[in-house]
């Protein structure tokens, strides 16, 4: 089949195993994940919840393992669209990468709701004076910081995001340790089993399954590396490393400091932990430490939306500019600069789109309620992109690689990582009456339109999909064809 020529290709060898790993890390946003999200589980696991997080860690570890058997074979910058396409259908590649940069477009705006939110609250605590409405300051900001940074090329975003990465990973972990110091007799491997899972309707097992289902949603972005394929050394090597790394790494940092925040609160009342210090926990724990570990948290949490944003950004742009080169996104996105070779068209677009919604939410609603929407309509689609996936693995080694398909890592592998996420994807859409998923509680307005939405914009992706195959049926077909291999690299 002729492929459609790029306008350009991107740079090529131009990061190796450090950047890769670290955009995938930051993608996850540990900072924020271990500071806002984990802790919400306590609610439902109580001072169980390392176990929580450790059944999630282990659960996650299947997905990531599928998608990085995908990327040894596939490097391509439509990653997860390029390995539905070749291991399923073209058409089911189409639809994946149109719901993965809708969800990859999101990441920008969210985090810098949060960006904005942190910084103007904090500021507003120590001097009262200060508005808390001037959020969207920090938020332009940020944004615009983060587009200039992608704009100056892959080396210059990857290794931002590796300093903004080993920060957050610093500041908490020498704070867990601490913490862990401090605790003393009261260090207990008993957080590890049901005994302290005495959250009120949610004692035992019931409670520890719905807190590893909220802490499975912090590993999400774990596959981030994978658009980065092409611009990549040793794409086949590198990035399924990066992928399986970066799950490795953070989900002991997740375990290790859910367990140093057990034992410092109290396990036998981590139930209120969430709620404590504000409803920002860890800076309440900083504080019991000393006053230069709280400004260390803030900064840290600031610095993890950023490196998050950047790493979003970068993805958005790759898998925008892997559609657009082949004509079923517009051709602008492939447009790449002359230096820098980056995608600028899907920079302007990620700036424009996620001012506009970021705003829009922010002012209608509040930046955290807009935060809340945001991150509901992103989980709600990429959770059913791990789990096509997953299925992908299983058709791909079917199909093109059968000398080489092991039973355990090619069937047994994604199945388990598909099943596991299943029970996420009903909770963050509210989806309730599910047997055995008793917690899961029906989203309210206006959070429960989130799904809707995003309902909507894959019911356009069909359309599109219809239009594509009655006017350039080759398009379709190039999802599943474009990649290094395919380029003679």
């Amino acid at each position: 089949m002729a492929q459609p020529t790029p306008v350009a290709h991107l740079e090529r060898n131009a990061v190796g195993l450090m950047d890769v790993l670290f955009q995938s890390i930051t993608s996850m946003a540990p900072g924020a994940a271990i500071a806002a999200s984990i802790p919400l589980g306590a609610a439902f696991a109580a001072g169980a919840l390392p176990l929580s997080v450790s059944i999630a860690f282990v659960g996650m570890i299947f997905t990531a393992w599928s998608i990085g058997q995908l990327a040894k074979h596939i490097p391509a910058a439509g990653s997860v669209a390029t390995y539905n396409a070749v291991g399923l259908a073209p058409w089911v590649g189409f639809l994946i990468g149109w719901a993965y940069a809708a969800v990859e477009v999101l990441i920008v705006p969210l985090v810098m709701l949060q960006l904005g939110y942190t910084i103007a609250g904090e500021w507003n605590s120590e001097q009262s004076s200060f508005p808390t409405s001037l959020w969207w300051v920090f938020m332009v900001a940020g944004m615009l910081l983060i587009c200039f940074l992608v704009y100056r090329g892959v080396k210059t975003s990857t290794r931002t995001g590796v300093v903004l990465g080993f920060v957050e990973i610093i500041v908490f972990l020498a704070l867990a340790i601490v913490l862990v110091v401090k605790a003393g007799n009261h260090n207990t491997l008993a957080v590890f089993t049901t005994h302290y899972a005495n959250a009120e309707g949610y004692k035992g097992v019931t409670g520890v399954i719905a807190g590893a289902v909220g802490a499975l949603l912090a590993f999400s972005g774990f596959e981030a590396a994978a658009p980065l394929a092409e611009e990549t050394r040793e794409p086949r090597r590198n990035v399924p490393r990066a992928v399986i790394l970066s799950v490795i790494l953070i989900g002991a940092l997740y375990i290790f400091t859910t367990y140093a925040a057990t034992v410092a609160y109290g396990p036998d009342k981590f139930s209120g932990f969430a709620a404590s210090a504000n409803g920002v926990p860890w800076d309440g724990l900083a504080k019991t430490v000393s006053m230069v570990f709280w400004a260390l948290v803030l900064f840290a949490i600031i610095n993890s939306t950023l490196a998050n944003a950047n790493s979003g950004a970068n993805v958005f742009t790759r898998t925008a500019y892997a559609l657009g080169r082949i004509g079923v996104f517009p051709r602008a996105f492939a447009d790449l600069h002359p230096r820098f070779k980056s995608p600028r068209v899907g920079i302007l677009v990620e700036l424009i789109l996620g001012l506009v919604v970021g705003l829009a939410l922010g002012f209608k609603y509040t930046p955290q309620v807009a935060f809340g929407i945001i991150g509901t309509a992103l989980v709600v689609i990429v959770v059913p992109v791990y789990i096509v996936t997953n299925i992908a693995c299983i058709g791909y080694f079917s199909r093109h690689r059968k000398e080489e398909r092991h039973w355990v890592s090619h069937i047994v592998a994604p199945i388990i990582g598909a099943l596991l996420l299943i029970p996420g994807f009903f909770s963050v859409a509210g989806i309730t009456g599910i047997p055995g998923l008793s917690f899961i509680s029906a989203l309210t307005s206006p959070y429960k339109y989130a799904p809707y939405v995003m309902t909507a914009w894959l019911v356009v992706g069909v359309v599109v999909l219809f239009w594509l195959r009655a006017s350039k049926p080759d398009a379709v077909s190039a999802v599943a064809h474009i990649h290094l291999e395919d380029e003679g690299m």
